[in-house]
């Protein structure tokens, strides 16, 4: 696939602080076609989670803010949007973390998520069904309380949990993050699915490239809050200075979009 184009998201020469002091980002430029799923790759502190936290406006909840820079969803500003605002038009952020309400059950979880929008309660059970349908294992585990579920389930949960939103872009952060092998998988085939058969675009921030280049259209690696390298999923998998980049050693571009300026 060639790089994206006519992209919904843009995110043009941004800079993010922490504290006023800390610079996490500088000069990071990407975007997001509609229909495509798109990976942030990089090392721990790399600055993939502040750039999904900067385009959905969570940075403020950790003390930091986007001082440089602009962030466009079909072509307006997001400056002035809070996150309630950006789920409702159609962006909605997993954070990393499999975050749920340990209390709740599933089903009150995946519920949760569906009142944002206001349905009427006939949408909102077909909503869940369709959740349902992804994830069959949340349907048998529907009564059980969300703290009691296993990591993967607990993803599975966050994720539908966004899904009853309606997004039209998931920001996904580090999914298989402390998970099995064989649940990651099932996790990234249901992502898949979900893309090819719903149109629904994707940009995840993770660290397994060889898994998540399988499933990518197009990848974004980022080093020491820049983004280093870009290309196709097949460019960037064939690169042999690959590895370098979760090293600290990483070398030119080599005919993929050219590095940000240091």
């Amino acid at each position: 696939m060639n790089a994206p184009v006519q992209s919904f998201l843009e995110v043009q020469s941004i800079d993010a602080l922490y504290g006023e002091a800390i610079l996490a980002l500088r000069g990071v430029s990407l975007s997001v076609s509609e229909g495509s799923i798109v990976v942030l790759l990089g090392a721990n502190g790399a600055g993939k989670t502040t750039t999904l936290k900067a385009i959905s406006n969570l940075l403020s909840a950790s003390r930091g803010a986007v001082s440089g820079g602009a962030i466009t969803w079909r072509g307006r500003s997001t400056r002035r949007l809070d996150p309630t605002e950006l789920v409702a038009q159609g962006i909605v952020q997993v954070l990393e973390g499999r975050h749920c309400f340990p209390q709740l059950t599933v089903e009150e979880n995946l519920l949760s998520g569906g009142f944002v929008r206001r349905p009427s309660r006939k949408e909102l059970q077909a909503d869940l069904e369709r959740v349902y349908a992804w994830f069959p294992r949340l349907k048998d585990r529907r009564r059980s309380r969300a703290g009691l579920l296993s990591g993967g389930e607990q993803q599975m949960a966050a994720i539908g949990r966004a899904l009853m939103t309606r997004p039209t872009l998931v920001l996904l952060d580090e999914p298989s993050m402390g998970l099995a092998p064989m649940i990651v998988e099932e996790i990234f085939e249901i992502i898949s699915r979900l893309n090819q058969d719903s149109g629904v675009s994707f940009l995840l921030a993770e660290q397994n490239a060889n898994l998540v280049l399988r499933y990518a259209h197009y990848g974004y690696i980022l080093e020491n809050g820049r983004v280093a390298a870009s290309g196709t999923a097949a460019e960037l998998a064939a690169r042999s200075d690959f590895s370098d980049f979760y090293l600290g050693g990483a070398g030119a571009t080599d005919g993929l979009h050219p590095t940000a300026p240091n």
